[in-house]
């Protein structure tokens, strides 16, 4: 019992005797074999009923970083015997201790076919040549979204990061229009065009489609519009997914920029409040964490793991594209968030802002040299390369902003253009230099 054909185009009501079905032998599954599990739940017996699910604990990522030292290398978790471990990969470690993470043949299979819903869904198909400008060092985001991309029936270009003067000449020379990669790495190209090429602007290159993934960042009306003006290509989230759980799960399309909930025949996802756990319904205008359970996975099976990203459903009605999964766009992660005065402020916020400045460069980064309560947002914002003007009123006219679009105190800080590193891969925007 594994995936439906197409099954992102099929109701939640056609997929339920599918779903309960392949929760039924997930469950009788993960009770047998997972020792994680076993101890979590306390010899007590799964729920039969996928709605029932509510019944066991929570599992999280500080349980998955315990168990994985404890029993290396891929912690009491793992279910399959380790001979059936097809691929080994590592998440990036952005938001703490790296993990290794096991699939089978199968588990690689369902993985890379619910992604290519995703990459599909954003615009990519048979005919398209693609340069995958990801991380192919152990990071999932490498040779599994490569993989999720040639599901599709592209021409995948495996390119990685680094060579960044290779890649402008490959595209020239080979005619690739769709580039896959982070929000923040186009950043990285206009530079060294800029530097090394400058008879060429960005749109020479010709790329057509931007499929973006492993930050936030595009749903900011700004950043999109800078890519079309700049590259002349249309930008799509089409990559959103949880390393631990699936590296894709949901994308945007082109009839609505909200993300789209692919794997509905293999994943079960539910809504909660962060703070007590309660239940919240998936339903238009909820806001909530998100929490998800493997319905059909052999290696490191998961059962109500808490993702940490904090959703707000936009629309849970079928989308023009086909696709009937919920729409969302992600808040921000629970990590990620800084409490000011009671307000919960998130990355993807102060981009909002920043953004919004012809002064700035659009990158920035959250400060924060002691821990909290904080009375106010220290954020550092970088000046734009052609703004060479008195900036003695430009701080000030950016905290007004925040004040009055957010609610919240900032302190800003103007850096000259150039400061921040452009990354290649994750751009980590909360920096906590009192840990």
């Amino acid at each position: 019992m594994a995936l439906i054909e197409n099954g992102h185009t099929h109701s939640l009501a056609d997929l339920a005797a599918h779903r309960q079905a392949a929760w039924a032998a997930q469950a009788a599954y993960v009770a047998e074999n997972s020792a994680f599990y076993q101890r979590l739940w306390q010899g007590k017996a799964p729920p039969k009923y996928l709605q029932d699910l509510s019944e066991l604990p929570f599992s999280d990522k500080a349980d998955l970083r315990l168990s994985q030292p404890a029993h290396p290398p891929f912690g009491d978790y793992l279910a399959a015997p380790a001979h059936l471990v097809a691929r080994l990969h590592r998440t990036s470690g952005t938001t703490g201790q790296a993990m290794n993470l096991a699939l089978s043949a199968r588990d690689c299979q369902i993985t890379e076919t619910v992604g290519a819903r995703a990459q599909g869904l954003a615009g990519l198909g048979p005919g398209m040549m693609v340069v995958h400008c990801l991380n192919y060092q152990m990071w999932m985001g490498g040779l599994t979204d490569h993989m999720t991309l040639e599901r599709t029936g592209a021409t995948v270009v495996p390119f990685g990061v680094g060579g960044t003067e290779l890649l402008i000449n490959t595209i020239l020379e080979t005619g690739i229009t769709a580039i896959s990669c982070t929000p923040s790495y186009p950043a990285v190209l206009e530079r060294v065009i800029a530097d090394r090429f400058a008879h060429l602007s960005p749109r020479d290159l010709g790329l057509k489609l931007g499929l973006f993934g492993g930050e936030p960042g595009l749903d900011d009306p700004a950043l999109r519009q800078r890519f079309q003006d700049t590259w002349g290509l249309q930008p799509r989230n089409s990559n959103y997914g949880v390393s631990d759980v699936f590296c894709n799960f949901a994308s945007e399309c082109p009839h609505d920029s909200a993300l789209h909930f692919v794997a509905h025949d293999v994943l079960h996802a539910e809504l909660i409040n962060p703070d007590t756990g309660a239940p919240k319904p998936i339903e238009p205008g909820a806001e909530g964490e998100l929490v998800l359970t493997h319905l059909a996975r052999d290696c490191q099976p998961l059962v109500r793991f808490r993702t940490g990203d904090i959703l707000s459903i936009t629309e849970t009605q079928p989308c023009a594209c086909g696709c009937h999964g919920f729409r969302f766009r992600v808040v921000g992660r629970s990590d990620d968030m800084v409490v000011v005065r009671g307000l919960n402020m998130f990355p993807t916020m102060v981009a909002a802002v920043v953004t919004s400045f012809a002064e700035l460069s659009g990158d920035y980064h959250i400060v924060l040299d002691s821990p909290p309560p904080h009375d106010a947002l220290p954020v550092h914002v970088e000046l734009a390369a052609i703004y060479t003007q008195d900036t003695s009123t430009l701080a000030p006219r950016i905290e007004a902003e925040f004040k009055k679009r957010l609610g919240a105190t900032t302190r800003i800080t103007l850096q000259p253009h150039g400061t921040f590193p452009r990354t290649e891969g994750k751009t980590k925007r909360v920096i906590r230099s009192y840990e």
